[in-house]
């Protein structure tokens, strides 16, 4: 069955039967909640779709699908104007989807999208030039808990950082630590600190540490030789770092992938050729550019390599990307983004492109600005003057289930404020504690009840006239639908929501009477052991703690 419930297939597989009556094949039609109350439990619109095709009025076509419709959890079916089909489910649907659940434990949901096929997610990839702020967090979370929602969905996945250890930003991250390292010795005036230079206190304690292990050794020594070293060590210190703060957050990555790679062996320059031996690219005045214009309408063709013989940021992503898919083979490639380069996407599809593959296999997640609130108000902060919160200190204070549940509480490409005063409230009021509370009580009513989980069978009379008891039975139905979904959408936010609105399922459910002493007490306990699988399983997507006591 993989993940999937089979009562939801049954009553979904009756739809398509009643579709094909009318002589319409494969139209994949499925059973949605109804927006408003009273329009039953599920609806189909499936005759405003089919009126053309068949030449009839919505209404008519409404009223056959109703009439095809057969099925063992259909109670009654209504037809609504202008086209809709209603219909109500009876109890044993329900018992029956929590039969199912509880059969397949940690498996339900696990649909399998991928087939194993080699996915790449790339994510964080943050410059070596300063520590991670809670904007990197946020592509971290997302980065993380895509890669596990597409493992849970069939896919091979491989976590990957791309390490930014050349360029100009490594530069100036040298000079700025050198500065300090001169100034720090009342010279400044020998080696002024860049215009552009990082300006956080951890340059300071870069160039302090440097001191401690070299002493004045770098004050009359060469300035090319010198700030060789000062990159390599503050780099390398940062990155350190990073890695510690990530390894903090639940984030692991199986492969660090350095920048230095491709320009060490020659991939740039051998990506380079290739683009211009297929016609992709051309010199001009000196430099190398790609026919962005031509391939995909850009307002003017990007430089590859400049005409100092220096290779763009363009150039490399190219020599990247042609290694992930080319060289390593990977048949789908995930980039967490910064939202500022969302012009750039189409200009690497063009490079995939130009390199043989398709680049619908490539996408990319686009991560907004956090906006830190505390004490009611905002927090600015800028990397380059040094003025930011950085990760570290937001796991500190929050810690890290609500760092990452606040994170993935909307689609990464619209701005979240996170409100650190929430964030660390032990109450419902908090989004994470209520969820995991939810899992906690459940425990409780197990450890309380001697739960046994190998009768999964329950009764169908809990359903009949249990308002909260269907609820959550209905929510525990869509689970696999919410898990796909999030997989082929990259929507980590969905499983977040869907996690939350469980929660309140069931503890309208939980308040709703007694279970432990209930006449029907093991049945409840069942009901709710079918939900505490399911926010376990949300909040294992997400990297967030399923505590069994609070």
């Amino acid at each position: 069955m993989n993940g999937e419930n089979l009562a939801v297939i049954k009553l979904n597989n009756a739809l398509q039967d009643a579709i094909k009556a009318l002589g319409i094949e494969n139209t994949n039609e499925i059973f949605e909640r109804p927006k408003f109350q009273g329009h039953g439990d599920r609806a189909s619109s499936a005759a405003l779709k089919l009126a053309k095709i068949l030449k009839q009025k919505p209404l008519d076509i409404a009223a056959k699908i109703a009439e095809n419709l057969k099925c063992e959890y259909i109670q009654k079916v209504e037809v609504a104007a202008p086209g809709f089909v209603n219909i109500f489910l009876n109890s044993k649907f329900y018992a029956d989807v929590i039969k199912n659940a509880l059969e397949q434990a940690t498996s339900y949901g696990s649909i399998n999208l991928g087939n194993n096929k080699k996915v790449q997610v790339e994510f964080v990839s943050a410059n070596p030039t300063g520590p991670l702020h809670i904007g990197h967090g946020r592509g971290a979370a997302v980065g993380d808990s895509v890669a596990r929602i597409l493992e849970f969905t069939g896919w091979d996945v491989q976590r990957e950082y791309y390490v930014n250890d050349s360029g100009l930003q490594i530069q100036t991250l040298g000079r700025s630590t050198l500065a300090r390292y001169f100034e720090i010795f009342g010279q400044s005036d020998k080696f002024p600190f860049p215009e552009n230079g990082y300006k956080g206190d951890y340059i300071y304690d870069l160039a302090k540490e440097i001191i401690d292990l070299h002493g004045d050794k770098f004050l009359n020594m060469a300035e090319d030789e010198s700030l060789e070293f000062f990159k390599k060590f503050a780099s390398e210190k940062i990155m350190s770092g990073i890695k510690f703060d990530l390894d903090k957050f639940r984030v692991k990555f199986d492969k660090f992938f350095p920048e230095g790679f491709l320009h060490e062996n020659n991939l740039v320059n051998s990506a380079m050729q290739e683009l211009k031996q297929n016609g992709f690219a051309y010199e001009q005045d000196g430099a190398l550019w790609f026919k962005t214009e031509d391939t995909i309408g850009d307002d003017k063709d990007r430089v590859l390599i400049r005409a100092n013989g220096v290779p763009t940021y363009f150039a490399s992503d190219i020599a990247y990307h042609r290694n992930k898919f080319i060289t390593r083979g990977f048949e789908r490639v995930i980039d967490v983004w910064g939202a500022d380069h969302h012009g750039y996407i189409a200009r690497v599809k063009a490079a995939i492109k130009a390199m043989g593959k398709n680049p619908d296999d490539f996408d990319v997640l686009l991560i907004q600005l956090v906006n830190l609130i505390r004490d009611g108000k905002n927090v600015n902060m800028s990397t380059r003057a040094g003025e930011f919160i950085t990760l570290s200190e937001v796991l500190d204070e929050a810690g890290v289930d609500a760092a990452r549940f606040f994170l993935l509480m909307r689609k990464s490409d619209s701005k979240i404020d996170f409100d650190m005063d929430l964030a660390k409230k032990q109450g419902n009021e908090n989004p994470v504690y209520y969820v995991q509370y939810a899992h906690a009580r459940v425990c409780g009513l197990m450890r309380n009840a001697n739960f046994n989980d190998e009768n999964t069978a329950i009764s169908e009379e809990i359903f009949a006239d249990n308002k909260e008891a269907r609820e959550l039975a209905d929510f525990i139905a869509f689970f696999p639908d919410e898990i796909k979904a999030a997989s082929e959408t990259l929507a980590p936010h969905l499983i977040t929501s869907y996690a939350a609105n469980l929660a309140g399922a069931f503890h309208s459910f939980y308040n709703s009477g007694r279970i432990i002493d209930a006449p029907d007490a093991n049945d409840r306990v069942k009901l709710a052991v079918a939900a505490r699988n399911i926010i376990k399983q949300c909040l294992d997507l997400i990297g967030v703690n399923a505590p069994e006591r609070m």
